[in-house]
């Protein structure tokens, strides 16, 4: 089992930068990928970052490329989605997601945090 907390979202301006937090617990030495996701409102949710827990893999969705890096700390079980530059259009729900070894797609999520961009 595996549990994921997000920290970090809130308001922000246009041109703004905000990081977002996942603190991982649990069987942390079973996850493979984890990665970031959004969902705006009336949209489906999109894969916005992912990146190996181990190891030197990343992607970018192209509408963040650029402007968001994604990154890890291993020893605090923490993965970190830095994101700059905001739009108004990157103004969703952030969840946070792992995927464990040994599975296909993403099979803990955290319960979202709030990105607000105004204009």
């Amino acid at each position: 089992q595996v549990q994921l907390v997000e920290s970090g979202g809130g308001l922000v301006q246009a041109g703004g930068s905000l990081t977002l937090s996942c603190a991982a617990s649990g069987r942390t030495d079973s996850m493979n990928v984890m990665a970031w996701f959004r969902q705006a409102p009336g949209k489906e949710r999109g894969s916005v970052a992912t990146i190996s827990w181990r190891g030197a893999y990343t992607y970018y969705a192209n509408s963040v490329k650029g402007r968001f890096t994604i990154s890890r700390d291993n020893a605090k079980n923490t993965v970190y989605l830095q994101m700059n530059n905001l739009k108004p259009e990157d103004t969703a729900v952030y969840f946070c997601a792992a995927d464990v070894a040994g599975t296909s797609g993403f099979d803990y999520w955290g319960q979202g945090t709030q990105v607000t961009v105004s204009s």
